[in-house]
């Protein structure tokens, strides 16, 4: 997962940087972030030996997301997106990464909303107290379509007041599809 990352961070500051020109615009956005997210645990307590049934459970995962945009010509832009969520299950603790990358389309003005389609990867760590150590922790394929709206305050910065994803990740050799919510501030230049 860290060549993941290094991956992410490099593409990240290749959009940053790319092309400098007068009409280039970039935003930056960081907010809080909370998924509904199915996770599956394995109940040593109740069965244990290797092999045990597994138990799904919704959990509320709340944390952090972060995005960068480079807007590439009219409303089209690449996008870059990160998110780190956790939450906790009968003294389980889940811990959930995104790295999504893709196209997204924004409508300037004061009231500017947007959409996009963001591809990547997920991590996922399992862990018992207060450790995300002791656990499983797996990759996996990650996918995002998203809308969200941001309310400009000032010249170069907005609010975002609501940002909906439909976050699709495939751990285990099955789909768990997943409400993100996230809302934040958001920085232009």
């Amino acid at each position: 997962m860290r060549v993941l990352a290094s991956i992410s961070a490099f593409l990240f500051a290749a959009l940053l940087f790319a092309a400098p020109s007068r009409a280039q615009k970039i935003e930056l956005f960081g907010g809080y972030s909370y998924e509904r997210a199915p996770v599956m645990f394995v109940s040593p307590i109740l069965c244990p030996t290797t092999g045990c049934p597994s138990n799904t459970q919704h959990l509320n995962l709340n944390g952090w997301e972060a995005s960068g945009a480079v807007k590439l010509f009219g409303p089209l832009g690449l996008a870059a997106d990160f998110s780190d969520t956790s939450g906790s299950f009968q003294g389980a603790n889940a811990r959930l990464k995104t790295y999504l990358f893709g196209p997204q389309i924004r409508f300037p003005g004061p009231v500017s909303p947007f959409a996009h389609v963001l591809i990547g990867g997920a991590h996922e760590s399992i862990g018992s107290g207060t450790s995300f150590l002791s656990g499983p922790t797996q990759n996996a394929f990650a996918t995002a379509l998203g809308v969200g709206i941001d309310l400009k305050v000032l010249p170069f910065i907005s609010i975002r007041p609501i940002q909906f994803d439909y976050l699709l990740t495939h751990f285990n050799s099955t789909n768990q599809n997943q409400p993100r919510v996230s809302a934040g501030i958001v920085v232009h230049f």
